[in-house]
């Protein structure tokens, strides 16, 4: 009788340390791309968020659907041709893209009245409707855009954009930030704010932007704010963000791997209770 408890008893610890597995399709753009595409940082990051937080919550398996460069507008518009499948967990991580590219955001009412793709509200309504159409007792996970610096691609320095701290065709970063906060309250969705985490405000992307004094021409470090009136010149200027001046992003835009594990951190904090 003693051995047969001990038996049960073992048998219930057992089971109580064995976790469900998951599955976890990431639905976003090159900050979710670059996971598995860290050569394409010139090896500045060593490894995304998804990758992080697996390591952390072994029994969740991620599939990689960050798309470079894309806007969740055109997310909406491929939603078909995307291969999506059934998960146990969706996240969306999109909407830096849509403010750069002047994408309208709408109103609340495109996403409530299901008003299509012409807005960003409405392009959040066509994602969530799919993933919801692929498993509707999924958990669906919303994470807002973060705070971006003036960017410059690592290997085309003509790819190049200004930074939140203003706006971009009349909208500013953070109100696409918002209308995930909004979406996320009226579906009972939880909503990773990274917009406003202390950690990823805009003086704390990177240490320094690496420019031309304008007086002298002579190199020179400024910190944020000190840098966003100083000129970018892509054909004749050197990278403005070597090594050193990595902080939390590595080129103003894109997460070092302090800024994904800042992410990291968040996403288990919710992730964990599935």
């Amino acid at each position: 009788m003693k051995n047969r408890i001990i038996f049960l008893v073992l048998v219930c610890l057992t089971s109580s340390f064995t976790h469900k597995e998951l599955t976890w399709v990431a639905l976003g753009d090159s900050i979710t791309y670059l996971n598995d595409h860290s050569n394409e940082t010139g090896d500045r990051i060593t490894k995304g968020y998804m990758t992080r937080v697996t390591e952390k919550l072994p029994y969740i398996h991620y599939v990689n659907q960050g798309h470079n460069g894309w806007t969740a507008v055109r997310i909406a518009e491929q939603i078909d041709k995307l291969g999506l499948t059934k998960a146990d967990i969706y996240s969306v991580f999109l909407g830096t893209n849509d403010w750069w590219g002047g994408k309208p955001l709408g109103r609340f009412a495109d996403y409530e009245q299901k008003t299509g793709t012409g807005t960003v509200y409405g392009s959040f309504r066509v994602i969530v409707d799919k993933l919801r159409s692929l498993n509707p007792q999924a958990q669906i996970l919303l994470i807002t855009p973060m705070q971006r610096v003036d960017f410059v691609y690592l290997t085309n320095f003509k790819n190049n954009a200004f930074g939140s701290y203003k706006a971009k065709n009349g909208q500013y970063l953070e109100s696409f930030a918002n209308a995930l906060d909004s979406i996320g309250r009226y579906e009972k969705l939880p909503v990773v704010d990274l917009y406003h985490l202390k950690s990823l405000t805009h003086k704390k992307l990177v240490k320094y932007k690496r420019l031309k004094d304008p007086q002298t021409g002579v190199y020179t470090n400024y910190a944020y704010p000190k840098f966003i009136d100083i000129p970018f010149n892509p054909e004749t200027d050197d990278y403005p963000y070597p090594v050193d001046a990595i902080d939390r992003t590595y080129d103003g835009l894109h997460p070092s791997d302090k800024g994904y594990e800042l992410i990291t951190r968040k996403l288990v904090k919710v992730l964990k209770k599935y």
